[in-house]
C-alpha cells in the first residue's frame, strides 16, 4: 500500500515546491547565494561548487526520493546492523 502511495505523494510535494512560483523564488535565491559568494573573492570554481551543493540542499523532494530510494537516511531498508 505504501509503495503505490508515495510516487503519487513525491509528485504532489515535487508539484508544490517546485510549480512556477517556487522554481522562481528557487532561482533568485539561488542567485543571491552566487552573487554573495563572489562579493568574498573566491574563485569561480568555489563559487560554483558552493552554489551546487547549496542548491542541492534546497531540493527536498529529491532528498525524500533518496531516502524512499535508499531506504532510509543511512541506506538501511530496515534490517539490523547486526545481520
Amino acid at each position: 500500500m505504501v509503495s503505490d502511495k508515495v510516487p503519487d505523494l513525491l509528485k504532489k510535494l515535487s508539484d508544490v515546491l517546485y510549480g512556477p512560483d517556487q522554481a522562481r523564488k528557487y532561482g533568485r535565491a539561488a542567485a543571491v547565494f552566487y552573487t554573495e559568494l563572489k562579493k568574498t573573492g573566491m574563485s569561480n570554481e568555489e563559487v560554483f561548487q558552493l552554489t551546487k551543493q547549496y542548491m542541492a540542499s534546497l531540493n527536498v523532494a529529491g532528498m525524500f526520493g533518496e531516502v524512499i530510494k535508499h531506504g532510509g537516511p543511512h541506506g538501511h531498508h530496515g534490517e539490523d546492523d547486526d545481520e
